[in-house]
């Protein structure tokens, strides 16, 4: 049976919304995607019927609250096919799990000299850590080319890797462009020197199929708000021999061993990475998305998704004075479309967007590299989920000449 796209769009609270007397059309999703109701339900329910800190009492409050945590972990690890639930550490975001795998892991690995490689397609969570990284240890910190539209140049990329080569950490999809990456490829050039490879995931989970396994990525993170979860819950994923390798970034309990007065051992994965009460309802919330996505089921969600997508870069193109931003073959691309309109600064044009119930992004999305590629100092950002429609596109069509021919013209 096809995806229903009237009972998906039910299934979101938010999509009733009106905005300035029109209704909302929510075209923001790589900032964050908005909750079906069953997630919403879900945390609800945590509170009422089985709020209690997790492994540290043996009350059955406690014991419901510690299955339905692990019970997410296992479903997290279902959702991008990781090997073991062990290697799927709760974090508050990407951002810290970027930050996690970067003082507990790489730091200890870097001497002066070597190289991390990463490319100026990163959002800021996956470039700042590395440049603290590279300050830090003497290491020097290289960008891989890109072609014309915004891809990594994997030619660029086989020059560049050596003995030298300790990291490489790119974005699985750019938040700025949508370039899909070729990941798979990377880490095959990364491994056959020795390199680890950190992908940002944050973009791609939601929008691509993802098998860690497969990719034989060292590492990958995201965030839960993005995939349709509540916010301050991410995924930090690592292959087990990394993660056991790992130093804890946070001390505290529940990370422990055993404690002496003067030293102290750490816990067995996963706890020795998740020192302190976690964010337990994020992590129920999170594997209520999941579990949301498999019943749609998530394939056909995301085929109709890439449908309004390739829908939506179509109609993009027709509009007169647009600059479209990434890679012009939109199967190397998704969800993302950045663009500016001749002459109209992109915070003029998300505010006219609003005062239509239209809501996207405009700046420079924490991506100031890649605006500066771009020679741009912001653009405007749609991106898209799995309740949008086509007549969403079009009804944003018709609103950006509204703006433009406002901010030309006048009323």
């Amino acid at each position: 049976m096809p995806l229903n796209i009237n009972k998906v769009r039910n299934d979101f609270p938010i999509l009733k919304e009106k905005i300035n007397d029109h209704s909302l059309i929510y075209f923001d999703n790589a900032a964050t995607t908005q909750k079906p109701s069953a997630v919403i339900e879900r945390i609800v329910a945590y509170y009422q019927k089985e709020n209690a800190n997790v492994y540290r009492s043996v009350h059955a409050l406690s014991a419901r609250a510690t299955h339905a945590y692990e019970a997410s972990r296992q479903k997290v690890q279902a959702f991008i096919h990781a090997a073991h639930p062990e290697e799927i550490i709760f974090t508050s975001g990407a951002t810290a799990s970027l930050n996690q795998i970067m003082q507990g892991f790489v730091v200890d690995r870097l001497e002066l000299g070597d190289e991390i490689i990463i490319s100026a397609l990163e959002h800021h969570s996956n470039l700042i850590p590395w440049q603290v990284a590279a300050q830090a240890t003497g290491a020097v910190l290289r960008y891989i080319e890109l072609t014309d539209t915004g891809e990594i140049s994997l030619a660029s990329l086989k020059e560049m890797v050596s003995s030298k080569t300790k990291i490489i950490a790119v974005s699985h999809v750019s938040n700025v462009l949508g370039t899909i990456q070729p990941l798979k490829e990377i880490c095959k050039i990364a491994h056959k020197v020795g390199a680890v490879v950190i992908a940002d995931g944050a973009q791609a989970v939601a929008h691509l199929p993802v098998n860690v396994v497969d990719l034989d990525v060292d590492f990958y993170a995201f965030s839960g708000h993005k995939v349709y979860g509540p916010t301050g819950i991410g995924i930090l994923y690592g292959k087990r021999k990394w993660l056991e390798q790992m130093q804890p970034a946070v001390y505290g309990g529940e990370m422990i061993a055993r404690v002496d007065d003067f030293s102290s051992t750490w816990a067995q994965l996963p706890q020795k990475l998740e020192a302190g009460t976690p964010n337990i309802a994020g992590a129920v919330g999170l594997g209520a998305a999941i579990d949301y996505l498999k019943d749609l089921p998530f394939d056909q969600a995301l085929t109709a998704e890439s449908d309004v997508y390739k829908y939506a870069y179509e109609q993009l193109q027709k509009v007169s004075d647009i600059e479209l931003y990434g890679p012009k073959d939109v199967r190397k691309r998704t969800s993302v479309i950045a663009f500016n309109l001749s002459g109209i600064h992109p915070h003029d044009v998300a505010t006219a967007l609003d005062m239509q119930g239209i809501a996207i992004r405009a700046g420079h999305h924490c991506a100031q590299p890649l605006m500066r590629r771009l020679s741009q100092i912001a653009t405007a950002r749609m991106s898209l989920g799995i309740y949008n429609t086509r007549e969403e596109v079009d009804d944003f069509i018709v609103g950006l000449n509204h703006v433009r021919e406002f901010f030309s013209h006048g009323f």
